[in-house]
């Protein structure tokens, strides 16, 4: 073991078991050295994003969650419903590391990383909730000088998801793009990536203080889903934009749905000509979350020439190559205190992460209470 590469440290694990519970608890790891062209990165700081909540607490209501003592330590368990649990049949009985992403220091580079000795970085590579990391430091993104880990723990999900989007729209052949949930952390981001590039952005929200936000930010297109006239500014903003491809946070209920609809009123305006196939344009939405786990609801009103699909961020990046994540990736560092800045309503703690109050704040996904889990505080 090298010098300074600490024997154990303690991760936050999520178990399904076959009797249809579900434990989060910290558990006590080895730390392995970090060998030739790695590094060791004691983590300070790491986001709860959505896509971490999905196997940090799974199908359980978190306001069924017990609080109980494992090993000594601070653990939480729960029910798992026999559908759900069949459902997981894959990860039963399987204790799972939880955190998509973080940032930390360097405090043991193997031979060929040396350069980052010390350096603050931000990782992506799962098992992030957790005191310490080694990590091939290929997968390190050194952070620009007086960056912190708190402010560089975020550079990946979220603002290569932005960046992908944008991306996305280019390849794909749209020229402006549509996104609901957009007062979210990764919406305002979103926004202001638009803005900096002259794209157009049909920013859907679900309150008047949500609207009132983005356009705070310099927003142009901002429509309301509970207000009234929402269709109408919904196709207003499209005509405007000319938007053809929208990215739903969604997932259930009737909006996907709807942002095809208006994308066809517009189309059809313009065709110039009746058909009864509907406009020749394509419609496009990609549902890339589930706010709404209930079934996407699709009343066919967009003609014949439209797609839904799904959309992740992992595949991108592999379908665009190293070369072209590379780019996306130097662009965040260059703006990840202006563009690609978060902004956190609380840090915690490891221990603080399984307290059941806790859990039921940073489960309800609500716009500006971002939690941010600090593994190097007691």
């Amino acid at each position: 073991m090298s010098a300074g590469t600490p024997k154990t440290g303690l991760q936050l694990r999520s178990l399904i078991t076959a009797e249809g519970r579900l434990e989060l608890s910290l558990a006590e790891v080895p730390v392995a050295a970090p060998g030739p062209g790695e590094v060791l990165v004691r983590i300070k700081a790491s986001p709860i994003n959505p896509s971490d909540l999905g196997l940090l607490l799974g199908p359980v209501d978190p306001t069924s969650l017990t609080a109980v003592i494992r090993d000594e330590r601070p653990a939480l368990t729960g029910p798992v419903s026999e559908a759900a649990l069949r459902a997981l049949a894959a990860r039963v009985g399987e204790s799972m590391p939880v955190g998509n992403e973080g940032a930390g220091e360097v405090i043991v580079a193997g031979a060929g990383a040396e350069a980052l000795m010390g350096r603050t970085v931000a990782v992506l590579g799962g098992a992030m909730y957790a005191q310490y990391r080694t990590l091939k430091a290929a997968d390190c993104l050194p952070l620009p000088e007086g960056v912190t880990a708190a402010q560089g723990a975020s550079c990946f999900v979220n603002p290569l998801t932005v960046l992908g989007m944008i991306e996305t729209m280019k390849r794909e052949g749209h020229t402006a793009l549509v996104h609901t949930a957009a007062a979210s952390n990764l919406g305002q981001m979103l926004n202001k990536a638009c803005l900096a590039d002259g794209i157009g952005l049909v920013n859907i929200v679900r309150s008047p203080a949500q609207s009132e936000l983005l356009r705070s930010q310099g927003a142009i297109h901002v429509c309301d889903s509970s207000a009234d006239r929402f269709t109408e500014s919904l196709v207003a903003a499209l005509d405007a934009t000319g938007a053809t491809l929208g990215f739903d946070a969604i997932g259930g209920g009737r909006l996907a749905g709807q942002i095809l609809s208006a994308m066809e009123v517009v189309a059809s305006r313009k065709a110039g000509a009746y058909s009864r196939y509907g406009s020749s344009v394509l419609k496009q939405v990609y549902i890339y979350g589930a706010l709404d786990t209930g079934p996407t609801e699709l009343v066919r009103s967009f003609g014949m020439i439209w797609g839904l699909g799904g959309w992740l961020l992992t595949p991108f990046l592999m379908k665009i190559g190293p070369e072209g994540a590379a780019a996306l990736r130097a662009r965040v560092a260059r703006e990840i205190t202006t563009t690609f800045a978060s902004r956190y309503d609380r840090t915690i703690s490891l221990a603080e992460a399984l307290d059941p109050v806790v859990v039921a704040a940073y489960a309800r996904r609500a716009t500006g209470g971002k939690f941010l889990i600090d593994p190097s505080i007691g």
